[in-house]
């Protein structure tokens, strides 16, 4: 089997594990990355707004 197969549904099995075992945790991890994720896309907004 590929090593790379092997990663993939390793990750996906571990991803499920920490979803079903600990779900208010996952929800906090997936609020702050999104809240990450916003806050640079509107960095790079008033970035580029600026130039021009």
């Amino acid at each position: 089997m590929n090593l790379k197969k092997i990663l993939t549904w390793a990750g996906i099995a571990l991803l499920l594990f920490f979803l079903i075992t600990q779900p208010t945790q996952s929800a906090g991890l997936v609020t702050n990355i999104l809240n990450t994720l916003k806050g640079a896309a509107e960095a790079l907004i008033t970035f580029v707004r600026q130039l021009f």
